[in-house]
């Protein structure tokens, strides 16, 4: 959900990628959640965090705690946050509480990225982001493209 609604809410200002500590399958009542807003995540895919370790990311964001206690160290990462959101697809019961619980996470995570990383980004911040369950990236002009890339190849992992 928050891969959707950053390439949504970014304008595509972000190459955004997700992946979990384990590859499932995108969940049905996330498709519906995101729907609700026009956002269409049907082609998304489950991946795991192992395709992204070697990659230089600005931003490395856990949005649950189970994630957050799982990840593993991105050394080429900037910056590393936690938001904690319970995982919605630990919740049990009837299709529209579990549905609830979506919209909720979906809530929290649209609030988030207009609130802190879009603000983020917007107050100088020249590079992107990226996260587990959430891995983001800010586009650069074409032409500086390959600069972008050796920047972020000499970059050190922010440990504060």
């Amino acid at each position: 959900m928050a891969e959707g609604l950053l390439r949504t809410l970014g304008g595509g200002r972000f190459e955004a990628h997700s992946a979990g500590t384990e590859a499932t399958y995108v969940r049905p009542l996330a498709i519906k959640a995101m729907a609700e807003l026009g956002i269409d995540i049907s082609g998304h895919e489950s991946k795991t965090l192992d395709r992204y370790l070697d990659q230089p990311f600005d931003y490395v964001i856990t949005v649950c705690d189970d994630a957050n206690e799982s990840c593993p160290i991105f050394p080429n990462a900037r910056t590393r946050l936690h938001w904690s959101l319970p995982d919605p697809s630990k919740t049990t019961g009837l299709d529209e509480e579990q549905l609830a619980v979506y919209r909720s996470v979906r809530d929290e995570l649209k609030a988030r990225i207009e609130g802190d990383l879009l603000r983020r980004v917007s107050i100088g911040s020249p590079e992107g982001i990226r996260t587990p369950d959430l891995f983001l990236e800010r586009k650069q002009p074409q032409e500086s493209a390959l600069e972008s890339i050796d920047q972020a190849n000499a970059r050190k992992p922010d440990t504060s």
